[in-house]
């Protein structure tokens, strides 16, 4: 859970990686739990330049009454609507176009790669480096995820592994179930959510100007309108699919098959799967999370080495996410990929 030095160097090549070794004191002689509850600050940071997405063990929920549900309406009215819409495109799948079903796939990965490469890796935890084309196509990807702008989705990611499994944490797993795959997404953030998360520091993000400028100019209708109304009219206009094909299928069960892959995330890796590096902590290994969420399935692992490029210790194995990132450092877009060494992971 917390940093380690690094056992590598950045050669000149881009297509490199900084490989980085957890200090002893982090492995266990016994073979049970790989990775001691360390306070962080006891450990060198291998990324000087943020800190907060780092477990902190010192905090602890305070004793209060449970405050009383406040339930966000519009979001319930919006993800209700989506969802009918989703089920009614389930009735129409096979009855799609064969370019049809290419689009819904090719605008799913690029969607998912909008997170899971972009707003997770990049800037929730800075484990690699883009160069600008990279850049700005991400942007582009996180943008037509419409999963709020990166500086927004990165803040809560952060406070998710700062504060996990705490009232700080917004997806908080030990709420069950439901709470964590949507139900946070219902109501208003509990108020340790804006407290603690008022004192991470962002700092960094701040400084990236390409992640300020979508955050300055992103507007919801204009997410929208590249969530729902460029993937409704490609089809439509040009292999001349249906629009109830076009609206319910390619849009509207596309979104909402992407929304629930990332959302388990939070909650069937944070309930259900094993535990090889550390059982102490909720997040677990889920390998059919991974399958539906490009990678992002091995939780118990990127909970226990956030700094990981890759987020598991198997680089391609049913990771696309890492996949495409290590194609992009092999034609030079990408570079500084950082992975734990395989001693790290292991007890001795």
């Amino acid at each position: 859970w917390g940093t380690g030095t690094r056992d590598g160097v950045i050669s000149s090549s881009y297509t490199t990686t900084t490989t980085i070794t957890a200090p002893p004191s982090r492995v266990l002689q016994n073979g049970g739990d790989k990775l001691e509850t360390m306070p962080v600050y006891l450990e060198e940071d291998i990324r000087p330049d943020i800190k907060d997405d780092i477990y902190d063990p010192t905090y602890k929920d305070k004793e209060s009454p449970s405050p009383k549900v406040n339930y966000v309406w519009r979001n319930i009215i919006l993800m209700s609507l989506l969802h009918l819409g989703a089920l009614f495109g389930i009735t129409l799948v096979s009855t799609c176009k064969f370019y049809s079903w290419l689009w819904g796939l090719f605008y799913y990965f690029v969607r998912a790669l909008g997170i899971t490469a972009r707003a997770h890796p990049l800037w929730s935890h800075p484990s690699y480096k883009p160069w600008l084309p990279l850049r700005l196509f991400l942007i582009i990807a996180n943008t037509m995820a419409f999963q709020n702008d990166i500086y927004e989705w990165a803040h809560d990611h952060r406070a998710h592994h700062k504060f996990s499994e705490t009232h700080a944490d917004p997806h908080n797993s030990r709420h069950g179930f439901v709470f964590s795959h949507m139900g946070w997404l219902l109501v208003c953030k509990h108020l340790a959510v804006k407290e603690k998360g008022g004192t991470l520091d962002l700092s960094d993000l701040e400084a990236e100007k390409l992640v300020m400028f979508q955050r300055r100019y992103y507007k919801p209708q204009f997410a929208a309108d590249m969530c729902f109304i460029l993937p409704m009219l490609v089809p439509w206009c040009f292999w001349d699919e249906t629009f109830q094909h076009s609206l319910f299928v390619a849009t509207f069960l596309r979104y909402a098959v992407v929304l629930n892959a990332t959302w388990l995330v939070n909650s069937a890796a944070h309930l259900f799967g094993y535990h090889p590096y550390d059982k102490n902590i909720s997040p677990r290994e889920n390998v059919l999370v991974s399958l539906g969420a490009v990678g992002e399935g091995f939780h118990n692992y990127h909970h226990s080495f956030p700094y990981d490029y890759s987020a598991s210790e198997y680089r391609w194995h049913i990771s696309f996410t890492t996949f495409f990132i290590d194609c992009m450092a092999s034609l030079s877009l990408a570079y500084d990929r950082k992975k734990v060494s395989k001693a790290s992971t292991l007890s001795d």
